[in-house]
């Protein structure tokens, strides 16, 4: 059987544009161009793909993953024929059908049901096609009631909605999807992953870009993982999760370069884990998180603390842990290991760091550390998810104990 889809060593180029010199207030601009002046300019090129390649067979659906500026959009992009690649070329053995932003070409001024024919178009639908899914589109985004009101009066969530409804009844042999499953509210999302289950059980390809591993997992057998435009893994999708975990997870420690044997205790050392205490940086937020912490008391000194505490993405301090090493015997000089863990459920999901101290209470900080070991948690089936504002999460799960009386 031959390959769907063939990428042939794509590379892609950009040039990126530098103006020397300061920022200038425009009378400084106005009087540079009356004096012929101008600022030096000078292009830097950037290779946002670097010899990629990949066969994609029939049916498969994989998980295209990595960090912030790997190059998986412009991948996208290019199988898209959104933007041509700068070497190597594609050879595609049916129709590519892409949904790389929610909502593209929708008219705030149109009604919903305009917006189903004009965004139907805009993918690539016939007339008769969006005609006979019509009533299925409009049943899968839950937004009937609202058919014909102007499209700026619906709430971001309702257009979503609308617009993953559009494109799920695209036909494609490939469907090229990149970030846009995480709209609306549980049960909705639950729909996008049936439509998704659909597509590959149809025997349709599927490529799928996510930061979202849990969902990466959920929906694709195989996954890629791209890093500075190169691909660093490709194969089965437990296998590539766990790569990137891996090289994640490397980037993430703390390591002390600077031996200063005049501190009365240094932190060494410090990275995170997961519960098989492996080094780990994406974390269910069902699961433990680990800090290992390796630390050397120089002096032995009394009434001795560490603290640990997390930050959130803003680097606002969260919550903290302290504990007395006065119980414990720490010899001077040598390597001491502390490990903290954070009970499963305790962060919501969202972006961290931590911050570490060694002190006396009220009195003196020995070794301070902060914002180290940033670390992402994902939504592995919260009771939270039903909600449709993710901001609703706060950073932190709390169990508390009800009471409810029954007064009349």
């Amino acid at each position: 059987m031959e390959p769907i889809l063939e990428i042939q060593s794509i590379s892609k180029k950009f040039n990126i544009h530098h103006e020397n010199g300061a920022y200038l207030s425009l009378r400084e601009k106005l009087s540079d161009l009356i004096k012929f002046n101008s600022s030096k300019k000078t292009d830097e090129e950037f290779w946002a793909l670097k010899d990629v390649s990949l066969n994609v067979m029939p049916g498969e659906s994989i998980g295209i993953i990595g960090k912030n500026g790997a190059g998986k959009s412009t991948l996208l992009k290019i199988l898209s024929k959104i933007t041509p690649p700068t070497k190597g070329k594609i050879i595609t053995r049916g129709r590519i059908a892409s949904l790389l932003e929610v909502g593209t070409g929708f008219h705030p001024e149109l009604t919903g049901r305009e917006n189903v024919f004009l965004n139907g178009s805009i993918l690539g639908m016939r007339k008769r096609e969006i005609d006979f899914h019509f009533d299925e589109i409009i049943d899968f985004a839950g937004t009937e009631k609202f058919l014909d009101t102007p499209l700026k009066h619906y709430s971001s969530g309702m257009q979503l909605r609308l617009a993953f409804a559009v494109a799920a009844f695209l036909e494609p042999e490939v469907l090229v999807i990149d970030e846009v499953l995480a709209v609306g509210d549980l049960e909705f999302q639950k729909k996008c992953l049936g439509k998704m289950d659909d597509v590959t059980k149809s025997g349709r390809t599927l490529l799928f870009v996510s930061h979202q591993l849990g969902m990466v997992r959920q929906l694709c057998s195989k996954a890629l993982l791209l890093d500075n435009g190169a691909v660093l893994s490709y194969g089965k999708v437990d296998s590539v999760l766990e790569d990137y975990t891996q090289f994640t997870a490397r980037s993430n420690e703390f390591i002390n370069t600077n031996n200063d044997q005049r501190k009365i205790y240094s932190i060494e050392e410090v990275k995170s884990l997961n519960a098989e205490r492996i080094r780990c940086s994406n974390f269910a937020h069902n699961e433990d998180i680990i800090l290992k912490i390796d630390f050397i008391s120089h002096q032995d000194l009394r009434n001795t603390h560490i603290l640990a505490a997390v930050n959130n993405k803003n680097g606002q301090r969260i919550f903290s842990s302290d504990i007395s090493l006065d119980n414990y015997k720490i010899k001077t000089n040598e390597r001491t290991i502390a490990y903290f863990t954070l009970p499963k459920e305790t962060l919501a999901p969202g972006n961290y760091t931590f911050f570490l101290g060694i002190h006396c209470p009220n009195t003196i900080g020995y070794d301070v550390k902060d914002h180290i070991c940033p670390i992402t948690v994902f939504d592995n089936g919260s009771e939270f998810a039903p909600y449709e504002n993710k901001w609703f999460y706060g950073d932190v799960f709390v169990k508390c104990d009800w009471q409810i009386l029954n007064k009349r």
